[in-house]
């Protein structure tokens, strides 16, 4: 196991086999892009985690993507969703600022763009669903934001699979969705089974 600087880098099988199948259906230029995009995105999550005085456990590469594992106990409601929201603000800065500069960082631009609304959709563990869950916590109670949390997110990430099978279905079989789409099943599943969902994953 690799060591990174305040904990340990797990990657497991099911990661390697994304990134091959990524490269073999968009080929390895775009497969740099996304894993710039994800870089940025996991590096907003530690520079606020870092900010509020969180130690970092470990940073696990699955074939859900990344998960920045920490020990927020303690942490107010308000500054965990800070270090939940922070990974896809550092992508729509990032491709502001890409996107502003034109030419060849436009496509740079919209990697980061896409993997910051695609981590918004109110889905566990993307960052839109633990948002949601602190958020309804916050005003409502754990118990409240449990139940928000499964409910919209289950019928999230139908709508988000459904969609996605549209969408490779009307262009001839763009097979680089099929991981997002398989995920988004899989978190559906996972909701409505109620099964539980690891915590303090950034």
């Amino acid at each position: 196991m690799w060591r990174f600087p305040e904990g340990r880098l797990r990657v497991s099988g099911g990661f390697c086999l994304l990134l091959a199948w990524f490269a073999w259906a968009s080929g390895w230029r775009m497969l740099v892009m996304v894993l710039g995009a994800a870089a940025i995105h996991e590096l907003g999550h530690w520079l606020v985690l870092r900010h509020c005085g969180v130690q970092t456990a470990s940073l696990r590469l699955t074939v859900f993507g990344a998960e920045m594992v920490s020990v927020s106990a303690g942490l107010s409601y308000g500054k965990e969703l800070s270090a939940v929201l922070a990974g896809p603000l550092a992508n729509l800065l990032w491709g502001l600022l890409l996107a502003g500069l034109g030419g060849p960082w436009v496509v740079p631009a919209g990697a980061n763009l896409v993997l910051c609304g695609f981590n918004l959709l109110p889905v566990r563990p993307l960052d839109g669903g633990r948002a949601l869950e602190l958020l309804v916590s916050w005003a409502a109670g754990p118990a409240a934001g449990e139940r928000a949390a499964r409910w919209v997110g289950a019928a999230a990430a139908l709508l988000s699979a459904a969609a996605l099978w549209l969408v490779m279905s009307r262009s001839g079989g763009s097979l680089w969705l099929l991981p997002a789409a398989g995920g988004m099943l899989a978190a559906a599943m996972r909701e409505i089974c109620g099964s539980a969902l690891k915590k303090d994953c950034f």
